[in-house]
């Protein structure tokens, strides 16, 4: 008989440490919605005790989508983080409050320098006061991998006995193996049985030596009912185990593992895209299940098996994860109709006719420049548009620039527009992308320092449409700026204006 797995979906909390992956509220919401529409079982918004932004965001999280979603968010074993949590989460139709505290022996004496029935202690009074605000409550072991494994056993004990209903097995530093890891796992959960069988076995795995898909799928192998993943595999240093590979995993060996979700695989591309446009973080090309190669052949041999017959080559399809077999590809020429269809085909709303003209405006202007406009080149351009029509942070707008790049002096001219007031200057600088900022750092009146510039092509072609992530400081904070156009000065200023414009409505929200 098939298992229920539950899919915990950690991209808003351990996804957005990643350097540069920062989201505002709005674009957190605007995930959390498309997780809704995977069908996640489980939504971790946040670590609302880390700062009002934080909490801000995780109850917005809970207020847009925590009717159909069980929401939570993280907090240390301590009270004031247990309350940040639940007065964040609490307006969901079913919270949680999940509670973290380290048991390996490293991070009992150099992370608490306490003894371990401290320690332990620490956690059992964290477990009974949540449990005061909310019925389920989750404790992760954190470092559980490295733990000697009865003292790991007796807290998890300890913890159920006090009231928790999921306990979690983090593998925190990727540091298992996936024959040692399910072994721990079938341990923990012949004890867990016997102990209480309604407390549901977790397992959160980070990918340090590239293992955390496989650490994953062995303890569901082991008994392990519930998953935490990130969308791509985002989280700290090298990541966490992908919510895409894990899900199709058990979809494709569903003999082997005897294991189902919930999850609608037809939304893993767009929410992969989605992830990848909110955050800035490219999908690597060959990255399994929605990387752009995920289901190309270039082999002449691989091509004449697939022709014949695509199980030759192919262990699923690209419908099955919400991609098209076949792409079809848009020109100037193509009209409303086939611009319509991609629009929608990438899960995107078409109602409002007024909003559509403008958007269908931007795609005929893109296509002729372009050319030949992709899949790829739609949703960034639909995403793209969405985005500034729903917020209100882009105070400053481009007009118009001019960029004269030369070995003498590289020279910008850039026109704003804020509000009725128009802006207008030039500045020189030891390059052109430098010359442009100084002037718009100028006109703004703020003085910002460029952290990091990065540029990349997201379609393809000679004419591919470009995409700029900027980071800048200012006031000690970092912000993110991104944008994308087919022409990469352009892109280049418009990044730098979102960063500056992110920066304004720091300023506005402050006083």
């Amino acid at each position: 008989m098939s298992r229920k797995i539950i899919v915990f979906d950690t991209t808003l909390r351990d996804g957005e440490q990643v350097p540069g992956a920062k989201l505002n509220v709005q674009q957190k919401i605007e995930i959390a919605q498309q997780l809704k529409k995977l069908r996640v079982d489980i939504i971790e918004a946040g670590f609302p005790a880390s700062s009002e932004g934080d909490f801000r965001a995780v109850q917005e999280i809970a207020r847009s989508v925590g009717d159909s979603v069980s929401i939570t968010a993280l907090a240390r074993a301590v009270k004031s983080d247990i309350d940040a949590v639940y007065e964040s989460v609490k307006i969901a139709q079913d919270p949680l409050i999940h509670i973290v505290l380290g048991t390996s022996n490293i991070h009992v004496e150099k992370k608490f320098n306490r003894s371990k029935d401290a320690v332990m202690e620490m956690g059992v009074e964290a477990v009974r006061y949540a449990k005061t605000l909310l019925p389920h409550v989750q404790y992760s072991t954190e470092d559980a991998s490295r733990s000697d494994f009865e003292y790991l056993w007796s807290t998890i004990e300890a913890v159920v006995k006090a009231g928790a209903t999921m306990i979690n097995v983090p593998d925190t530093v990727g540091y298992a193996v996936p024959d040692e890891f399910g072994d721990l796992i079938r341990r923990i959960n012949d004890r867990l049985k016997n102990l209480n069988p309604d407390v549901i076995l977790s397992v959160h795995c980070h990918n340090d030596l590239g293992m955390a898909t496989a650490n994953t799928l062995a303890a569901i192998k082991n008994g392990a009912e519930k998953v935490e993943c990130t969308i791509n595999g985002l989280g700290e240093r090298a990541g966490n185990a992908s919510l895409e590979e894990v899900v199709m995993g058990m979809k494709v060996r569903e003999n082997f593992y005897q294991c189902h979700t919930n999850i609608n695989t037809k939304e893993l591309l767009r929410t992969s895209m989605l992830v990848s446009h909110l955050t800035g973080l490219d999908v690597q090309v060959n990255k399994a299940i929605t990387g752009a190669n995920a289901f190309a052949h270039s082999s002449g041999i691989h091509q004449d098996g697939l022709l014949k017959d695509k199980q030759v080559y192919e262990i699923m399809s690209p419908e099955e994860v919400g991609a098209d077999s076949m792409e079809l590809i848009l020109t100037a020429r193509s009209g409303r109709h086939a611009f319509k269809n991609a629009v929608e085909k990438l899960g995107f709303e078409t109602n409002d006719a007024a909003d559509f003209e403008v958007l269908f405006a931007k795609f005929l202007e893109l296509a002729d420049a372009k050319k030949e406009v992709y899949d790829h080149d739609v949703f960034y351009l639909v995403a793209n548009h969405r985005t500034l029509a729903d917020s209100s942070k882009h105070l400053y707008e481009l007009e118009s620039f001019q960029v004269v790049s030369n070995d003498l002096y590289p020279t910008a001219t850039v026109k704003l527009k804020k509000g009725e007031e128009m802006l207008k200057g030039s500045a020189v600088g030891e390059g052109p992308i430098e010359a442009l900022y100084d002037v718009i750092k100028t006109l703004v009146g703020l003085d910002v320092h460029l952290k990091d510039y990065k540029i990349n092509s997201i379609s393809r072609g000679k004419d591919a449409v470009g995409r700029v992530n900027i980071r800048i400081e200012y006031m000690g904070k970092t912000y993110s700026g991104r944008a994308m156009d087919t022409d990469i000065i352009k892109a280049s200023a418009l990044a730098f204006l979102n960063g500056v414009n992110a920066v304004m409505l720091d300023l506005v929200a402050v006083g």
